[in-house]
């Protein structure tokens, strides 16, 4: 042992610094969940967002234990076995001797489980969400040991016997039960079907989750997730030395110093890591409302690229209307627009304008060029309504942490200031609607 002894410091500081490693991450997805504000689903647009709901489909599955109505769900039998095994040993003495010892366990036999893509609803609307790839924290649904007694023990499970079989099967199904309340935090991207976004796995997204927990609770699971590695990671770094000095017989006046300092050392660098954290967490946010930014200018750069085939269309009718030609010449100027907070003119919405046009020229009503044209840029306007509406939450949320403590403090080593808010109107955004009425 006591060759082996100068060497516990070591791996007690190797175990703290993998516990630390692990309250780190802890505390980032935590700070993660905090820093997103919860947006409804009439809110949402590209980026990481976080969502409250119930799961909705019109097409449900049905779960192969519990026989329940859900959208995902995953389930396993599990055979009990249970063996005497006789061994043999050297005793003390030197002499051969055999003794017996029972083993048992579990095993799985069977196990399997479905998914499909559900909409989130909220009381604003609803919003598709594809489940593949999400880290997926269901309900338990159905939990029974039984016997082959029960019809369930071969109903349900498989006709053989696992090896050394106690002729016991455990069967448990979890899932994501119709209409339960699901917490998600996941990356949105735009449908291809319809102008409207969705919840879908993306390798970059630093998280998917879905969890019939609240958020509540799953902040409050990694918040004493970050404390217990942390608290572990202390007693490993001041046990195993505490461990070699019992070993060494170092004197116990000097066990107490080096003990403080062992300690102060590893708050430092708990602290660090903190401030760290804490720091690229508002950079993270910072950088989303930046990135909300330039989708509001990217659908605007899109419309401009519409404006010429409405002047050509329109021009066919009437190519003197000098008011007319006023009016798109301002839709045409409307490529960029001024940042919030920068002085310069905003952008308005093009669709009373269209309106009006085509209530100026009815002779335009049943042109399918003036009419696809139309669609197009009503749809576009509903881009622009969701990258508006996103950018404002994800900025108010971003001010929010500014001025909050400790991120106040921290905010300030890096001079972060408040985003002002998107004051532009008459941008709407239309509803997604679904029918859940199951098809006879």
């Amino acid at each position: 042992m006591h060759g082996f002894a100068p060497f516990l410091p070591m791996l007690g500081g190797l175990l703290a610094i993998a516990s630390l490693s692990l309250a780190f991450r802890n505390g980032r997805r935590r700070r993660l969940i905090e820093n997103l504000p919860t947006s409804k689903t009439s809110g949402v647009f590209i980026g990481l967002v976080e969502l409250k709901g119930t799961a909705e489909s019109a097409a449900p599955l049905t779960s192969y234990l519990a026989g329940a109505t859900c959208v995902q769900y995953a389930w396993s039998v599990q055979e009990h076995w249970s063996r005497t095994v006789t061994e043999t040993y050297t005793d003390n003495k030197g002499q051969i001797q055999t003794r017996t010892r029972t083993e048992s366990g579990w095993t799985e036999v069977a196990a399997g489980g479905e998914m499909i893509p559900f909409y989130l609803q909220d009381d604003c609307g609803v919003l598709l969400v594809r489940p593949a790839g999400a880290n997926i924290e269901p309900v338990k649904i159905f939990d029974e040991t039984c016997t082959p007694l029960n019809p369930i023990y071969y109903g349900k499970g498989p006709a053989g016997a696992a090896a050394n079989s106690s002729f016991c099967r455990r069967f448990v199904e979890n899932a994501l039960p119709l209409r339960a309340n699901l917490f998600i935090v996941g990356p949105a991207r735009e449908r291809q079907d319809v102008v409207a976004p969705e919840i879908s796995a993306d390798k970059n997204a630093p998280l998917f989750l879905i969890s019939t927990r609240s958020e509540e609770q799953v902040a409050s699971g990694m918040k004493w997730g970050a404390r217990g590695w942390t608290i572990f990671g202390l007693l490993a770094a001041v046990g195993f030395t505490a461990w070699r000095d019992g070993a060494l017989n170092i004197d116990p006046q000097t066990r107490i110093g080096l003990y403080a300092a062992i300690a102060a050392g590893y708050f430092l660098i708990g602290l660090l890591l903190w401030i760290w954290m804490v720091f690229n967490a508002l950079v993270d946010v910072r950088n989303r409302v930046r990135q909300a930014w330039s989708l509001v200018d990217i659908q605007l750069k899109r419309r401009f690229d519409l404006i010429p085939n409405l002047v050509d269309c329109v021009k066919g009718y009437r190519d003197d209307e000098s008011q007319l030609q006023t009016e798109l010449a301002a839709l045409r100027n409307q490529l960029n627009a001024t940042p919030p907070g920068v002085a310069g003119p905003d952008h308005g919405a093009v669709s009373k304008t269209v309106i009006g046009i085509a209530e100026r020229y009815p002779e335009l009503k049943a042109n399918e060029s003036f009419l696809a044209l139309q669609k197009t840029l009503s749809d576009t306007e509903q881009r622009i309504a969701l990258a508006r509406s996103y950018f404002n939450e994800i900025a108010t949320h971003y001010n929010t942490r500014l001025e909050i403590v400790p991120e106040r403090y921290v905010a300030q080593l890096g001079a972060m200031k408040p985003q002002p808010l998107m004051a532009a109107n008459d941008f709407e955004r239309a509803s997604v609607t679904v029918d859940f009425t199951p098809k006879a």
